[in-house]
């Protein structure tokens, strides 16, 4: 039995560099977001066992200061649509990474 140690080394690479570009991309794509005043608000959810569920009160909280701090956005009108297509186009490069990377499993063997 024999192992390909440059086979390893690539994959290895291959999988470093796509989780560095999918990370980043979001993280990127979420900041973009923020900026365009569109901020993420995530309603609570019920779960069981030891998870701090926030109650309906903190969440209305946190949605009105979303809604403030989009108001007090330095950003002029066109400047926060530049920032939501390219929000949205970093979204879309994730998700292009992640259809590429499907479809080399699928038919690349």
């Amino acid at each position: 039995m024999t192992i390909d140690w440059f086979a390893f080394v690539q994959v290895f690479l291959a999988a470093i560099t796509a989780a560095v570009l999918v990370v980043g991309f979001y993280a990127l794509g979420l900041r973009l977001l923020v900026r365009a005043g569109r901020a993420p608000v995530v309603a609570p959810a019920e779960f069981t066992d030891a998870i701090t569920v926030i109650s309906e009160k903190e969440a209305r909280r946190a949605e009105k200061a979303a809604a403030k701090a989009a108001k007090r956005s330095p950003l002029t009108d066109a400047q926060k649509r530049v920032a939501l297509a390219a929000a949205y186009l970093c979204f879309a490069v994730c998700a292009a990474a992640v259809l590429g990377g499907l479809l080399l499993i699928v038919f690349n063997h």
